[in-house]
């Protein structure tokens, strides 16, 4: 049996203006006329029922959940006190899950990640559950085959040790490397055995929980109580032990240490839609290369973006401009300036 795990407890910070501490990206229509997180939900209903699917969150952010997410049982819904990072919050989630289903298989995935080939994702999640059920202690991981050189994205190292699963090769990995400058981004590419890392993870609860207990044993103690607790005393019990675990990712904490980690190379068109620049590699673009709706006019002006709620806009002789509209403000901003918007929050 497998159960989804989605984290959405970030901020978005590098899509201010438009993501702000209320309302973050993944619950934003960035790409299509869903948000993020429904797209992410969406995506895996084909292979894991909505009972099975829990939403790791802030409490900040549960009316939103809630609100887009309106099959979602409410007991799915896993709620950080504060944001501690992964480790953390994949600890917390796995005791919370472990309290429904037991000795469950686990697919972590981000709630804002773009993946337009959905069929072969969902099956390379098949494979590696397939894979889990003879190989308890194995990690698994996909890493996307890089098509430039990124210096936005950690990178996974692959050996040689492999076996095949259902047309997918899974892949001892040797291991995990942190973002490269865009010379060895360069090299990796060219060396033809280095993966993005996406941060999507499948594994046995009990083996993470045991790898938890191991590795970061003062985040096990500190929450372990979550096992037994009455259901009415279970947030209670969270807010007030969730402070004494570890603040560290699950790559440093748990990824880095563990013996039997794999990788399947993945070929699914993934992307983090982290950047304002990876919003312009997927949106519909004109014949000028302008992002535009229908509430956009273009004259003589090309290679612009265009993100407004409501007011009329009308570009005439402008190149490489971006405007977004919020309720406080419309910000026309030259496009060297986009992946730095969040320096100038202050002026608001």
């Amino acid at each position: 049996m497998l159960c989804a795990l989605i984290m959405a407890g970030g901020k978005g910070t590098r899509f201010w203006p438009l993501s702000t501490a209320e309302k973050p990206k993944q619950f934003l229509n960035l790409i299509g006329e869903e948000t993020m997180i429904q797209t992410t939900v969406n995506r895996v209903l084909p292979i894991i029922p909505i009972e099975r699917v829990f939403v790791c969150t802030a409490a900040m952010y549960v009316d939103l959940v809630k609100e887009q997410l309106p099959e979602l049982p409410d007991r799915n819904i896993i709620v950080e006190p504060e944001g501690r990072n992964t480790a953390p919050s994949i600890a917390l989630s796995a005791l919370v899950i472990k309290r429904y289903y037991s000795n469950i298989n686990m697919v972590v995935l981000p709630s804002d990640h773009l993946i337009r080939d959905e069929e072969k994702f969902r099956s390379i999640i098949e494979t590696s559950n397939e894979y889990l059920k003879e190989n308890k202690s194995a990690i698994v991981t996909l890493g996307m085959k890089p098509d430039r050189p990124e210096i936005g994205y950690g990178y996974i190292k692959y050996g040689i040790e492999e076996v095949d699963v259902n047309d997918h090769k899974i892949v001892k990995v040797e291991k995990f490397v942190e973002k490269p400058n865009l010379e060895t981004a360069k090299a990796y590419l060219e060396d033809g055995s280095y993966l993005w890392n996406g941060g999507m993870f499948l594994w046995n609860i009990e083996n993470i929980l045991n790898e938890i207990k191991t590795y970061l044993p003062n985040t096990y103690e500190a929450i372990k109580g979550i096992e037994d607790v009455k259901e009415e005393e279970l947030q209670m019990l969270i807010n007030s032990e969730y402070c004494k675990t570890d603040s560290i990712s699950i790559d440093y904490g748990i990824l880095e240490k563990s013996n039997e980690i794999y990788v399947v190379p993945s070929e699914i068109g993934w992307d983090d839609i982290g950047t304002w620049k990876s919003i312009e590699r997927y949106r519909e673009k004109d014949s000028n290369n302008n992002i535009i709706s229908d509430n956009v006019t273009v004259i003589e002006s090309k290679s612009n973006m265009s993100i407004n709620k409501g007011k009329k806009v009308v570009m005439i002789g402008i190149e490489d401009i971006m405007t977004v509209e919020t309720d406080e403000a419309i910000f026309i901003v030259n496009k060297d300036y986009m992946e730095n918007l969040r320096d100038y929050q202050n002026i608001i």
